[in-house]
């Protein structure tokens, strides 16, 4: 059984678009920063960083997105989110996936201008590929989740990245991520300026 345990628009955003791509059955339970359930002991029992998001695997904890999601793409392989093609293929996954936790994700923290200069690098990396691998993998969705809140929390004109505009554009299109979208929406959620 999996139990995943989110805040609306937080990281845990990708966990949860993994989980739909997936299709798997899930339960959800959201967490509201604005009333502290985060610092509850209930859920610091699971995640003794109070943080989401947290994906219980048969009550086993998993707390990390990076973590999350490599469980959720070697455990489903017919979803078809870690990369064929060896060991090149899934160390460009392992890279880019380093590459959003350590710098890109910092940077929305650092404010609008670093994260503007996060996504250059990411852009110039991106290239001319639909996809940050060739194909739709685990990497799309880690990068997603941030420049989705970047681009509707700063509003850059679409030309400034355009490259990362179009995959914007392509995962806005996938069944799960406008259900995943909708479903946050739903509980609400507000994104910092």
């Amino acid at each position: 059984m999996l139990t995943l345990y989110f805040s609306p628009g937080s990281s845990a955003m990708a966990p949860h678009i993994a989980l739909h791509e997936i299709g798997c059955r899930f339960e959800s339970r959201p967490i509201s920063f604005a009333k502290d359930e985060q610092k509850r002991p209930e859920y610091l029992a699971i995640n003794a960083a109070g943080k989401v998001p947290t994906l219980l695997v048969d009550g086993r904890p998993l707390t990390e997105v990076a973590g999350i999601l490599y469980y959720l793409a070697k455990a489903y392989p017919e979803a078809r989110l870690w990369p064929g093609g060896g060991i090149v293929a899934e160390a460009q996954v392992v890279e880019w996936m380093s590459f959003i936790a350590s710098t890109i994700h910092p940077a929305r923290r650092a404010g609008a201008e670093r994260s503007r200069e996060a996504f250059a690098i990411a852009e110039q990396r991106l290239g001319d590929r639909d996809w940050v691998v060739g194909d739709y993998s685990i990497a799309d969705i880690h990068l997603f989740r941030l420049y989705w809140r970047f681009y509707t929390s700063v509003h850059p004109d679409r030309g400034e990245f355009p490259k990362l505009t179009g995959h914007f554009d392509r995962m806005m299109s996938r069944p799960a991520v406008q259900k995943t979208i909708a479903i946050e929406s739903a509980l609400g959620y507000a994104l910092p300026r």
